[in-house]
């Protein structure tokens, strides 16, 4: 018989026993085949997996997009900082040609001032003024031992004030004097400019003649070249093709000779032009670029004995003049200003010629 302490341990164990029994007894679903109970098992383990994968792939993407977007982030820090740089550094460069512009301007106005003030000691007040909307011209007169004439200071506030005329707008012509030639195109000052010669009873120019940047002639090119550039300012001297007087930009042109100055220097005066007295047209340019217009007469005694080119190249120089010009000369020689010949011409009257520098108010 069992004791009682026998049967309580029997009881205790009883829940124990009963559970690994149940555990020992065999599956009652194994063995079982259920096909779509073991296809929808697979079904949620291929559907699980490609989540995973998803998630996964997903997670890389994630990953290369925060790359990206960190390598992109420093790319722009660096544009927007080179930007800066490059802002700066533009700011800075516009300051400094802003002063330099700056300092031009008072350095020409200065220029300018000095000039008005040599030329107000040398010559007095001018005798005429006219600040047109295209160009200032001021007028003086000129008298010297021995000689009488007239100047004009010029400064051009458009390039296109200034401009070479053919007579009646033609190469071969009968001529046309500085008055007339002023007259039709509405010009303020005008003197005459290039030589000339005769053939077949009409007049053409010699040498180089440009008008509104068409080389309209071109001869002998041992003459001296007198033009104005796209800016209207003064060049010329030695021009020998066509490819001078293109790389010059020349707008305006004639020829004759010889050249005067240079960069202040006197130029060489040819032999057979030395040391005579005749009425003399002269161009050239103060050293801010004003344009500068001198007629001197000549053969008239008790009036003007007319002036050597030696003398002429003092006097330019005394005026600060950088470069200048001989143009034709004696009988041509003519000063207009505001609708008057001011000048008194060696032939009496007004000389035909074939061209003529003209400055539009």
């Amino acid at each position: 018989m069992l004791t009682k302490v026998q049967l309580f341990l029997v009881s205790l164990l009883a829940p124990v026993l009963g559970v690994a029994l149940y555990l020992n007894i065999t599956n009652p679903y194994i063995g079982l085949e259920d096909p779509s109970f073991s296809e929808d098992q697979q079904t949620i383990k291929i559907q699980h997996e490609i989540m995973r994968q998803n998630l996964f792939e997903k997670r890389e993407l994630i990953s290369e997009v925060q790359s990206v977007t960190k390598i992109s982030n420093e790319i722009l820090e660096l544009v927007q900082e080179s930007a800066h740089e490059e802002l700066l550094a533009y700011m800075e460069q516009q300051a400094r040609l802003e002063s330099i512009v700056d300092v031009s301007a008072r350095q020409q106005k200065m220029s300018a001032d000095l000039i008005e003030q040599l030329l107000a000691t040398m010559l007095g007040d001018p005798i005429g003024q006219t600040f047109g909307e295209n160009s200032i011209v001021k007028i003086y007169s000129l008298e010297e031992a021995g000689y009488r004439g007239y100047m004009a200071k010029v400064r051009l506030q458009n390039p296109n004030a200034i401009r070479m005329v053919l007579a009646n707008d033609q190469i071969a012509s009968d001529g046309e004097t500085t008055s007339q030639s002023a007259a039709r195109t509405g010009a303020i000052l005008a003197i005459n400019a290039g030589g000339f010669t005769r053939q077949n009873g009409k007049l053409y120019p010699i040498g180089i003649t440009v008008v509104d940047g068409e080389i309209v002639t071109f001869y002998d090119t041992s003459l001296s070249f007198i033009g104005f550039n796209k800016q209207g300012r003064l060049v010329g001297g030695n021009v020998t093709s066509r490819a001078d007087v293109e790389k010059l930009e020349v707008m305006q042109g004639a020829s004759f000779l010889p050249t005067l100055l240079k960069s202040g220097e006197k130029q060489p005066i040819p032999a057979r032009w030395a040391n005579t007295r005749h009425p003399r047209t002269l161009i050239g340019h103060f050293d801010n670029g004003d344009l500068f217009f001198m007629v001197v007469d000549g053969r008239r005694g008790g009036w003007s004995n007319g002036v050597t080119l030696e003398e002429a190249q003092d006097k330019l120089l005394e005026f600060n003049i950088r470069d200048a010009y001989n143009l034709d000369g004696g009988g041509s020689s003519t000063f207009y200003y505001n609708g008057k010949i001011l000048n008194k011409p060696s032939d009496g009257v007004e000389r035909r010629v074939t061209t003529n520098i003209i400055v539009i108010p």
